[in-house]
């Protein structure tokens, strides 16, 4: 019965946090509805308390505001924040999750050991951004036609629709940290010429 009623309690306090939300921000409900493609009626009848707040209604919402869900629901903490990661291990190399959010930024630690890829030295393309930050090692990147050497302690992003390779020239196994973001995400570093 408690929980019924703390669960109920944090569903009235949403539409009370989206009204704050939206006036902070400036927004009629017209420009809202426009941004999430939700009726003007039922955003008023959301912030008014009149409409009970869904998954459905909620994400778009979160994602017009950019806030996290959790925020615009005041979640209580979920417990253990701690990620038991399980590595991946693919073509002689290891992955090792490090996010666990599905979507959005993803946070990896890959070990390349030395060598890899071997003789494939084959430019590809995709969409999105890379970032990498070496841990130990080296990493060699080619960016189209520019050939890079990314020692310790230094990061590189870039572009993935321009060629790109890279590979572990040694010696030893080279450590990783690499962010992936959503297609069109960009971080703030470089990656810079010799």
């Amino acid at each position: 019965m408690a929980n019924e009623e703390s669960f109920d309690e944090v569903l009235e306090s949403v539409g009370p946090r989206l009204r704050a939300l939206r006036t902070e921000r400036g927004t009629t409900l017209a420009q809202l509805s426009e941004a999430t493609g939700i009726s003007v009626s039922t955003l008023s009848r959301l912030e008014s308390g009149q409409r009970r707040p869904t998954l459905e209604l909620l994400l778009p919402l979160a994602r017009a505001h950019q806030v996290q869900l959790d925020e615009l629901v005041d979640a209580p903490p979920t417990g253990d924040p701690r990620i038991y990661a399980r590595p991946i291990k693919r073509h002689g190399t290891v992955h090792i999750p490090l996010s666990r959010r599905p979507g959005g930024l993803q946070a990896f630690k890959q070990i390349l050991p030395e060598g890899y890829p071997g003789n494939d030295f084959e430019q590809k393309t995709h969409e999105g951004y890379d970032w990498f930050y070496v841990l130990s090692g080296r990493i060699r990147l080619r960016l189209g036609d520019q050939d890079f050497v990314v020692k310790e302690g230094e990061v590189a992003e870039f572009d993935c629709r321009v060629p790109h390779w890279f590979a572990n020239p040694g010696p030893g196994p080279a450590e990783v940290l690499c962010l992936y973001g959503p297609q069109g995400e960009r971080m703030h570093v470089r990656a810079r010429t010799r």
